[in-house]
């Protein structure tokens, strides 16, 4: 494949770089290089004004989502390595860095699986320290974009499955969001705008080729004779490879598309209305080129008997320098004062160099005592109990992986036994060099939950990381205070509520061929009956039963279906149980 060829010298630290220049480039804006987080200088008094707001995700999408941070949008961005997302930590940190304890902070985020984890883990995170430190729960909501119609999962179903990406219709969320925090809006209120931004914005992406990446290349190549509906902005492959045609007939079947996909129908029944229409460069399109598309999308949206009201053209959401454009539908509201109210917000100055010019504002001081975590003294203590536990379900992992790996070498991306014992790895050393403060079980989770962060990464980590959160949350509210405390029903019962932390960012469910269906029977047992035996039994039947299932969730949903082959998920995770149990008896 070839190289392709960049402006880089070395691709490890090319967003920090690139961030440092916007910055150089911006004088209103700061940025913490260290955890990536991309601020407005003024933050300390404008979050004592207003609600705050900030986005983030995988670089490469340049301008989004630093070059949106500014007066009258974005109060921050976090931005993680190109193409993947944050850390949970990373996102922590901006989150103590903008919140506003007066006004609230909302968080914008693109459904994408990495995004939704890390954030919603520092979500709860931040809730946890506010409770440890006897605070109310802060005033901190979420909302997820999911604009894409160009991929619609086939497997998706009422649940939610894994759902539409997040694409340029993330920075119509944060425009609108941005100007009704500037102008006085309560949090709820600014939630409201962003959530109807987001049900009733509609994206279709289109490219000639895919996206060279600085230190990789190009992933896929398509032929000089081929174009693509529906790639994504990580290079993801779209719904239909054509050849190439005349932008007249290309760009308003991209048109036709949105208004005839199944989610612009189920929203919108009418075929008349009002819009505001983006017109995105995915990153390689010339100026001259993109004013031709812009051209042609107004007039086949005015064919669709659609009025564009507004019209957006130019550069917010990109895929690197990817040959392409993506367009999007906004229909506004039937009900004119409603529709009003929002122009009127389309039309408010924002102060960022995504949106306008650049903005000359006074530094308000530093906040960078804020993102520091709260300083919380734990100490390492021993437990033989804790230690054998750990010991146990490390040599089980060990003895366990090649089979865990293979599983996922044939139905996904081949690192799940890897990742997994990477992460009791690390866990086992913390145990063995007396890191952890095993005489606290909450503290202990919470530690150890911060390693596993830091070791597996990934999907599956990011995972047991909120699993992990949620428990350690749980033993607090029940008053957990030591191991004396607890019993085998407690624990279910505290595993129990875990799980319900865990639903709030991934819609796997039982039944959807993943490690929760060998968790939540082993949670399920244990609390009815306080038996390790019948739990890890359960556990063991669920995970044997994924083998017969039709993959919903992860990237399996994208692997035709193997029989007899359990999930990688579900049969490393009942190894760890295995582990756990064989040391308690």
């Amino acid at each position: 494949m070839s190289a392709g060829k960049h402006f880089v010298s070395d691709p490890k630290d090319l967003v920090r770089n690139s961030l440092s220049g916007l910055v150089s480039a911006n004088p209103h804006l700061a940025l913490d290089e260290k955890e990536k987080v991309t601020y407005v200088k003024d933050l300390a008094t404008l979050r004592t004004k207003q609600v705050t707001l900030f986005c983030g995700g995988g670089s490469g999408h340049e301008p989004a989502h630093a070059g949106f941070v500014g007066h009258g949008m974005l109060t921050a961005a976090v931005s993680g390595h190109v193409f993947a997302s944050p850390t949970s930590s990373q996102v922590l940190s901006c989150l103590r860095r903008v919140y506003s304890e007066e006004h609230g902070t909302l968080v914008v985020i693109k459904n994408y699986t990495g995004d939704v984890l890390n954030f919603g883990r520092a979500v709860e995170r931040f809730k946890s320290e506010s409770v440890n430190l006897g605070k109310p729960l802060p005033k901190v909501a979420m909302v997820v974009v999911d604009d894409d119609v160009g991929v619609v999962n086939p497997n998706d179903d009422d649940e939610g499955g894994v759902g539409r990406r997040g694409l340029a219709g993330t920075v119509l969320v944060n425009k609108f969001a941005g100007a009704k925090a500037a102008s006085g809006g309560s949090l709820s209120q600014v939630k409201e705008v962003a959530e109807y931004v987001i049900s009733n914005t509609f994206t279709i992406g289109c490219a000639l080729n895919a996206a060279s990446v600085p230190g990789q290349g190009l992933p896929r190549v398509l032929g000089d004779d081929e174009i693509e509906i529906g790639m994504g902005i990580h290079n993801e492959p779209g719904f239909e490879t054509k050849k190439p045609q005349p932008a007249d007939i290309l760009i308003p079947s991209l048109v036709d598309h949105i208004v005839n996909s199944a989610p612009f129908k189920k929203a919108h029944t009418a075929r008349t209305g009002r819009v505001i229409l983006m017109v995105n460069n995915l990153g390689a399109t010339s100026n001259l080129e993109l004013g031709l598309v812009t051209k042609l999308a107004v007039d086949a949206t005015r064919n669709c008997g659609l009025e564009s009201v507004r019209v957006y053209s130019g550069t917010y959401m990109t895929g690197l320098a990817m040959p392409g454009v993506s367009i999007s539908l906004l229909v506004l509201p039937e009900d004119e004062t409603h529709r009003n109210e929002l122009l009127a917000l389309a039309d408010q100055s924002a102060q960022c160099p995504g949106w306008v010019n650049q903005t000359w504002i006074e530094d308000a001081g530093c906040t960078d005592e804020s993102a520091r975590a709260p300083a919380v003294q734990v100490k390492p203590a021993s437990n033989e109990t804790w230690e054998k536990v750990i010991a146990l379900a490390y040599r089980n992992v060990v003895a366990d992986e090649p089979q865990v790996t293979l599983l996922d070498q044939l139905m996904g991306d081949g690192d799940c036994g890897q990742v997994l014992l990477s992460g009791a790895t690390a866990i086992n050393d913390a145990a063995q060099s007396t890191q952890l403060p095993l005489n606290d079980p909450a503290a202990a989770l919470a530690r150890i939950s911060s390693i596993v962060e830091d070791a597996m990464g990934g999907t599956s980590g990011i995972i047991y990381c909120l699993f992990l959160d949620g428990l350690a949350q749980q033993l607090r509210s029940l008053n957990v205070a030591d191991n004396a405390s607890l019993n085998s029903q407690l624990w279910g019962q505290a595993m129990l509520g875990a799980l319900d932390t865990l639903y709030q960012y991934t819609t796997a469910r039982p039944g959807h061929r993943t490690l929760i269906d060998a968790l939540e029977p082993f949670a399920s047992t244990l609390a009815k009956n306080g038996s390790l035996e019948q739990a890890l039994d359960a556990a063991d039947k669920g995970a044997a039963a994924t083998a017969h299932m039709q993959p919903k969730r992860g990237r399996a949903v994208y692997v035709q279906q193997k029989d007899n082959l359990a999930d990688a998920g579900a049969a490393g995770l009942v190894s760890v149980l295995k582990g756990i149990v064989s040391a308690l008896q």
